[in-house]
């Protein structure tokens, strides 16, 4: 793959053969973030976990102290008094029935994270397809299948982030925006890891992470050191 000059500038301010304490490795991703655009700053986890057994499975969700940096669009399924508890929580969207056909067949999707309450997964059950492939389905352990809408929403404006394993054992995950300061993306990078590492399956025998490797959206990888966690 060839890469731009700004990119190959920004990879030769980083050893590749070194692994980095978290605080160096989080300035130095800002360093190298030389796009026009406030970009991402992404954690990238290897797993010695397989995701192929139900109880090796990583996934769960996090709160960010200083959240994510960007403004999430939340869509609610609910019915009833929900509908007014999601709308008075800032929901972006509530509704049920009447939005199965906009997502199934005229391809809507501007939302960025789904709740719904238990008594309507029966409904969104019809939208697998369409939103599990997306990362999109409510799901009990991330808190986004919850009689509780209020605080489903205020946590996830606030910065909550969902992590899995993805079909390669890897986890990724956002911890900010390079414009943060160097402080609230060690914050932020501290709570993510704090709850993987509480999130370890117990019937995983070994090494359960293998490598951290942070960056910014455009720029290179820069690894971690595993060895504190």
């Amino acid at each position: 793959m060839k890469h731009g000059k700004k990119y190959v500038e920004a990879a030769k301010q980083v050893d590749r053969a070194a692994t980095y304490e978290p605080i160096d490795a989080i300035a130095l991703a800002k360093k190298t973030a030389v796009a026009k655009f406030d970009e991402t700053i992404e954690v990238h986890i290897r797993t010695g976990c397989d995701g192929r057994h139900a109880e090796q499975q990583v996934r769960g969700a996090v709160v960010l102290p200083n959240g994510t940096g960007r403004s999430v669009k939340v869509l609610v399924f609910a019915k009833g008094d929900k509908i007014n508890e999601a709308e008075a929580a800032g929901a972006d969207y509530v509704g049920g029935d009447e939005l199965i056909p906009k997502i199934q067949k005229d391809g809507w999707l501007d939302f960025d994270v789904v709740v719904a309450t238990p008594d309507m997964m029966g409904i969104v059950g019809r939208l697998g397809k369409v939103l599990g492939p997306k990362g999109l389905m409510p799901n009990p352990k991330a808190g986004t299948v919850t009689m509780d809408v209020t605080k489903a929403i205020n946590d996830i404006k606030a910065g909550k982030i969902e992590y899995r394993l993805d079909k390669t054992n890897i986890i990724h995950a956002p911890i900010g925006k390079a414009s943060f300061t160097e402080d609230k993306l060690q914050e932020n990078f501290n709570a993510l890891m704090e709850a993987i590492v509480k999130a370890r399956p117990s019937a995983l025998k070994g090494q359960y992470l293998k490598s951290i490797t942070l960056t910014s959206t455009m720029g290179p990888g820069i690894k971690v050191s595993v060895a504190k966690f």
